[in-house]
């Protein structure tokens, strides 16, 4: 008699790119698993740890050839039940611009039971690898995690709020908008706000842009920095231990030239 196959579907957050910042819970899933359908912005080291579960790669990169969000919707489905237990692995965390609620809701719709592991959010720990505090006393009480880009392919409105507050601002997915998030944020005077773009962040890949709105498109330019890449406007930038010299240079830099 042939056994009932166990259908179950494991969201989990891989973690900003250093492959150690995994969750123990997430390594678990990925050794249990059958089939895993990965981003593109995982570690691939990952992976090694479910040496002979199928893998399928579903990754969304701009430019490129890639699967449709309904089309992953409907391989984790096909997957679970061909193979059982799935892992869908997603980087960062599956619940912070990630869709996780969207392929939830579809995988639920089968009858399918579901598990979320988060993952530590690259919104926080890339600009803590660099040492920046998104809150620090006396300087920022609460940060901004925004997504650059909507659905729609604009600029989200919440980035104008955003620049109007004292709060640590974190953009995802921003690069490509840079134009207008540096003209938004002049509107509100904040031509002298630190600023930072991180390329690649926790991985050996990584890059680093310092500046100020005033300077920061300059400073892509020079060092070529792209997506994926995270930025991050605020006086908690210049409070980094690493960054106190750059801006103390640039700040008297400022005063000569007044």
């Amino acid at each position: 008699m042939k056994t009932k196959l166990e259908k179950k579907v494991t969201l989990v957050g891989a973690g900003p790119g250093d492959p150690d910042l995994i969750t123990v819970k997430g390594v678990k899933a990925l050794q249990k698993a059958n089939v895993i359908l990965y981003d593109a912005l995982i570690n691939r080291e990952l992976l090694a740890y479910a040496p002979t579960a199928k893998k399928i790669f579903v990754g969304k990169r701009k430019g490129m050839h890639s699967f449709s969000q309904d089309q992953i919707n409907e391989l984790i489905v096909k997957s679970a039940f061909e193979y059982g237990n799935v892992v869908r692995l997603k980087g960062g965390d599956p619940f912070i611009f990630g869709r996780g609620t969207e392929e939830i809701d579809y995988i639920e719709s089968f009858g399918i039971e579901t598990e979320v592991v988060s993952g530590i959010s690259s919104s926080m720990a890339v600009p803590a690898s660099q040492g920046i505090s998104l809150t620090k006393r006396g300087v920022a009480e609460s940060f901004w995690v925004i997504t650059g880009t909507t659905s729609e392919k604009k600029l989200s409105g919440d980035v104008y709020l955003a620049a109007q507050s004292t709060a640590t601002v974190v953009i995802l997915m921003g690069m490509s908008k840079l134009d207008e998030i540096v003209s938004v944020f002049k509107k509100y005077n904040k031509t002298e706000m630190p600023t930072a773009i991180i390329q690649n962040g926790t991985t050996k890949n990584e890059k680093l842009g310092l500046g100020t709105i005033n300077t920061i498109e300059e400073v892509v330019a020079q060092k070529q920095l792209s997506s994926p890449a995270i930025i991050v406007i605020g006086e908690v930038v210049k409070e980094s231990s690493k960054f106190h010299l750059f801006y103390k240079n640039v700040h008297s830099e400022l005063l000569k030239e007044l």
